[in-house]
């Protein structure tokens, strides 16, 4: 009686043991999302940093190495072709939702880029507007949801795409499927698939000098391209402004958003400046997601070209913050 007493505690205790274990493990990483650094804009950060991973590994695999040798084999002049064609196509989706946004001068001047670069620049080969002093405004549908006040929920890691925001995630299918207008203008699907592979290789290619900057700042480079995406895009849904009153059109007061980082390192140090050539900015009242205490000048950037080494402007955190290297940057429009 008593082995057969012992014999099923034995029995019973094993799947107990089992879910202690599982209970164990859940609460370590709970509290590897909930350390006293952890970002409140990244809840999900245990399982992000694993698909951050992946994309890295991917990247390392099989995107860098394309774009390596699209760098050093294609001419620079036809590089240059391909970006501009591709911006030209992307310029439709941003004139939409300038429009969207009520942004009416860059509404204006985005709709001058696409017919001066249509019909003087070759069909887009050439950035004849640039050159005419008409300034580009990339704009898509996360940005245009951003300011009418969705807010932008928890920060989001996706297989392949990179970092985004819930808001942006929903936006996505829209912003590809009209972002580059590839899909609208091309039906021959072997041509349509290799413009967009010769789009992502292109964009990738022009984030490889920044590689060495983020290697170079960056202890954490999860926390690092997680703290600059997250303030730059801030930065663009505001268009580097934050809201003139809180019951501005789609700028009302905080309605259940994320807090405020400012109101953590306090009204001294911002965690966005704007660039040292204008007058600091306030952003206490723009309610878009934090990027944790790391600070860096939100200043305009120039996307730095292949071989031509670090881009002019306020400063390598600038060029880092403006140039993210993660694989859903390069596929963006």
């Amino acid at each position: 009686m008593k082995g057969a007493r012992i014999h099923r505690i034995h029995v019973h205790t094993r799947p107990l043991a089992g879910l202690s274990a599982v209970m164990l493990a859940a609460v370590c990483l709970a509290g590897c999302a909930s350390g006293p650094t952890r970002n409140p804009a990244d809840p999900l950060e245990p399982l992000n940093r694993k698909v951050d991973s992946f994309n890295n590994a991917v990247d390392k695999a099989v995107i860098r190495p394309v774009a390596v040798a699209y760098r050093d084999h294609v001419p620079e002049l036809v590089r240059t072709g391909v970006t501009n064609f591709f911006n030209n196509l992307g310029d439709v989706w941003n004139f939409v939702n300038s429009v969207l946004q009520l942004q009416a001068q860059d509404s204006a001047q985005t709709f001058m880029r696409v017919n001066v670069n249509t019909v003087f620049g070759l069909g887009g080969l050439l950035d004849v507007a640039t050159d005419l002093g008409i300034q580009r405004h990339p704009e898509d549908l996360g940005e245009t949801l951003g300011y009418w006040g969705v807010p932008p929920g928890p920060y989001i890691v996706l297989p392949f795409l990179g970092p985004s925001t819930l808001r942006d995630t929903v936006a996505l299918p829209a912003d590809y499927y009209y972002g580059g207008m590839i899909s609208r203008v091309v039906h021959d699907v072997p041509v349509r698939n290799s413009l967009y592979v010769v789009n992502v290789v292109d964009r990738r290619a022009k984030l490889l000098p920044v590689e060495s900057m983020v290697d170079g700042l960056a202890l954490d480079k999860y926390s690092f391209m997680r703290d600059a995406w997250l303030q730059k895009r801030r930065s663009d849904v505001y268009h580097g402004n934050p809201p003139e009153s809180p019951a501005s059109p789609g700028h009302g007061p905080d309605d259940g958003r994320l807090p405020d980082p400012e109101s953590q390192n306090g009204p001294d140090s911002p965690i966005i400046q704007g660039s040292q050539d204008s007058a600091p900015q306030d952003h206490s009242s723009a309610p878009e997601a934090p990027a944790s205490q790391t600070s860096f000048s939100m200043g305009p950037a120039v996307a730095p070209q292949a071989g031509t080494g670090p881009a002019s402007g306020p400063g390598k955190a600038d060029d880092v913050a403006d140039n993210v290297i993660v694989i859903g940057e390069i596929v963006n429009p």
